[in-house]
């Protein structure tokens, strides 16, 4: 393919995408760049059809931290390891904006690789890699009914204004004060995927966003079409109709529909149960093919055929009769029932059920210094509340291996996550870690929704005050030529048969999060926006639901839940509590048995499982921080070092002060060992605070504290000193002295070092 390279302005910024010049033995190879963000989509095709039942297309998105000038900050290992939750994310991502578009006939392996190749931090790479692999779908010869745009859009309401302005392609400063991130990928007519986080937002702020995304989107795709047609692209290759599938199709509805007919009723009141049944027709079918035709049946398209009339009689009935495969009304939701603090030593947990499918929510609480630390090309980030979803085999009645994260856990945890970090409150607030898990002990359609509303209830059970709980429902849809169903919280069968998933998060508020897929070529506007009133009026009735048994938090976190506080203490005081060499925080977590951490800004993060712990080291660290003033009294003060000329005395945790001989007592104090002694517990008073910061203290109170102490020269009680050769009395310099000395300069050299 020769080279060719457009360009156009997307929302103020340049997009350019070239092909020709790289990866030039892929089937298509296209070059994209906004700004500094650059990506290479490659697509290949195998030569030969797969074998396997499903459309074998594989989407992968390949980061590499050299795109941002970093190193892997591991010691021993500095290659990339597996991809990270956000490359998953964007993989599905792309995945979902262009699977709907391939011919259900073509069996050939398609592989599209997304290598991200230079961020520049301020266009995100996963819009531009969706724009890329559709140019590169729109230039192969894959059977595919694209090209499809995809766009960001966000929402940005200033303070106190009741309209709100949209951003088109969102910097990361922008998107930061937006109150919604939703992507959208759609094709002239219509939208194909919406992935969307929002700060309760109400749905009809959403639709606009969603429809001023296709004014943009219908740019990208007339630009598209453009590169391609300069590009000289060949034909597409043509798919061949599945003639004997089709066949096998119009056999079976018309002799066996009855009997497959009873097998949907069965199926929806069972599940996850045993698919006996269906083989047991299967068989009977594939018997009865034999005996009356000369060719041998192929038993897979049998099994496939079967397949299509078993969704097929859901499809009409739904769209017919209006009835569901379990007689529920359209949109009514399955029976839920609510259950909290169910687990006795967890933090907080509850168990949400809605008709078959039931999920174990488990929140836990930790200290600020065990937030997720992310690394990325475009640099490190921390993450403080973190969700993650388990999706056992057992959850559906099956068998398979355990251990292994597949991509459909990691997108479903980031869903629920989502769901909640509008109503998640600030470190300021509530000063914890907080990591929720969602087990799906049984599964029947929207575990995704479920784990959402078991979360809710389990963080609130926790004691972490959310803003407002947040529910979510899953919406479906039965489609043929002339009408269409819109269905509330649907089952799995319905999720199979349908032509969309479209999920929907939120408060009584607005929304806080939206996932859609859809298996035909996308939604209208109406169909959105009746779904958007479908999913809210669900919504309302799971919160009333939950809200009957869990109305608002708990007041105070679980006793087995470690003990948080935060202090904020001035820059210059943070050398004070880490002391030289660490030895003053050592001392403080040694004594106290709470952890401390301290923050380049003056927070000072204290945890531990007693409050008595984190109370003691609170204490400590605000007496090593507080400004002294003169006159401060303090009882309990303790001795701890006696020298020739006074004694040094810790009046507060970690704090010491130097009393003076001439300050204990209002008679002459030969000796101080004479009136304290190492341990004792003496009442203090601060005389001043000098330059250095050092405290001198008195233990004269009261008429004593008001007496002038009398010279040396003129106290009768102590000998007379010999004269020195200088004239002057000669002071015999004591053992001890010059240890003092080292002691003070030593203490000056450390205050230096670290102000």
């Amino acid at each position: 393919m020769k080279f060719t390279s457009v360009t156009m302005d997307l929302a103020g910024k340049k997009l350019t995408l070239e092909t020709g010049k790289l990866a030039k033995q892929a089937t298509a190879a296209v070059l994209g760049r906004i700004g500094d963000t650059m990506v290479l989509a490659t697509v290949v095709t195998s030569k030969k059809e797969s074998t396997l039942d499903y459309f074998p297309l594989s989407v992968e998105y390949v980061e590499r931290l050299y795109a941002g000038g970093r190193i892997k900050g591991s010691r021993w290992v500095k290659r990339e390891g597996r991809p990270s939750d956000d490359a998953v994310l964007t993989g599905r991502l792309i995945d979902r904006s262009i699977r709907p578009l391939f011919p259900k006939e073509y069996k050939n392996d398609v592989q599209v690789v997304v290598t991200v190749l230079s961020v520049d931090g301020e266009n995100e790479p996963d819009i531009l890699s969706i724009i890329t692999v559709s140019a590169a779908l729109a230039l192969s010869p894959i059977p595919w009914k694209g090209p499809v745009g995809a766009i960001r859009m966000g929402y940005v309401k200033p303070d106190g204004e009741t309209n709100g302005e949209f951003l088109a392609n969102p910097g990361g400063a922008e998107l930061a004060l937006s109150e919604l991130d939703v992507v959208a990928t759609q094709t002239k007519e219509k939208t194909l995927m919406l992935e969307a986080g929002a700060r309760q937002v109400p749905e009809n702020i959403v639709l606009e966003a969603i429809k001023k995304a296709h004014d943009h989107n219908k740019e990208i795709i007339a630009f598209i079409e453009d590169f391609v047609e300069k590009a000289e692209a060949g034909k597409k290759a043509a798919v061949k109709p599945q003639t004997t599938l089709l066949e096998y199709v119009a056999k079976i509805e018309k002799t066996y529909k009855k009997e497959i007919s009873n097998l949907v009723a069965l199926r929806a009141s069972n599940e996850g149960g045993s698919s006996a049944e269906q083989d047991a027709i299967i068989e009977k079918i594939y018997a009865d093919f034999q005996a009356e035709g000369s060719e041998q049946p192929d038993k897979k398209l049998i099994a496939k055929a079967v397949e299509k009339v078993f969704f097929g009689i859901i499809r009409e009935n739904i769209i017919k009769k209006g009835e569901r495969p379990d007689k529920r009304k359209i949109d009514e939701i399955r029976p839920i029932s609510v259950e909290v603090g169910v687990l006795p030593r967890t933090h907080g947990s509850a168990i949400f059920q809605r008709g078959d499918t039931q999920v174990l929510s488990i929140a836990t609480l930790g200290a600020a210094r065990l937030e997720q630390l992310i690394e990325s090309a475009e640099g490190e980030e921390k993450k403080r509340y973190i969700h993650h979803y388990s999706f056992p085999p057992y959850s559906v009645g099956e068998t398979g291996r355990i251990g292994f994260l597949s991509r459909r856990e990691i997108g479903h945890g980031a869903l629920a996550e989502r769901a909640l970090e509008a109503v998640i409150p600030p470190a300021s607030v509530f000063p914890y870690t907080i990591r929720v898990v969602s087990e799906v002990l049984s599964s029947n359609g929207s575990t995704s929704m479920a784990s959402t509303c078991g979360s809710t209830l389990a963080l609130m059970d926790a004691g972490v005050p959310i803003t407002k709980p947040v529910a979510g429902v899953a919406m479906g849809m039965m489609s043929n030529e002339k009408d269409y169903v819109i269905l509330t919280d649907i089952l799995g069968l319905e999720d199979f048969s349908g032509d969309m998933d479209f999920k929907v998060t939120g408060t009584d508020t607005g929304v806080t999060a939206i996932q859609l897929d859809v298996k035909t070529l996308g939604l209208t506007f109406d169909q959105i926006n009746e779904t958007f009133e479908r999913a809210k009026a669900g919504r309302m009735f799971i919160l009333d639901k939950m809200q009957a048994v869990m109305p608002q938090s708990r007041t105070k976190v679980s006793e087995y839940a470690p003990k948080i506080n935060v202090l904020k203490i001035p820059v210059e005081k943070i050398g004070e509590v880490i002391g030289p060499g660490g030895r003053v925080i050592k001392n403080i977590i040694a004594t106290t048995g709470a952890q401390v951490d301290v923050d380049d800004d003056g927070t000072v993060s204290i945890s531990g499982v007693a409050e008595e712990e984190v109370q003691a080291a609170t204490d400590w660290i605000n007496g090593l921080t507080r400004v002294m003033q003169a006159g401060e009294e303090f009882e309990n003060a303790e001795v701890k070092r006696i020298l020739p000329f006074g004694a040094f005395v810790e009046f507060l945790p970690g704090k010491e002060g130097m009393v003076h001989v001439s300050q204990m007592s209002a008679q002459y104090v030969k000796d101080p060992n004479e009136v304290v002694h190492i341990g004792d517990k003496v009442k203090v008073r601060v005389l001043e605070v000098d330059q250095q910061g050092r405290v001198n203290l008195s233990m004269l109170f009261g008429e004593d504290a008001k007496k002038p102490v009398a010279p040396r020269g003129e106290r009768n009680d102590r000998p007379q000193r010999p004269h020195s050769p200088m004239g002057g009395p000669a002071r015999p310099q004591h053992p001890l002295a010059r240890q003092f000395q080292r002691e003070r300069n030593e203490q000056r050299k450390d205050f230096k070092k670290r102000f």
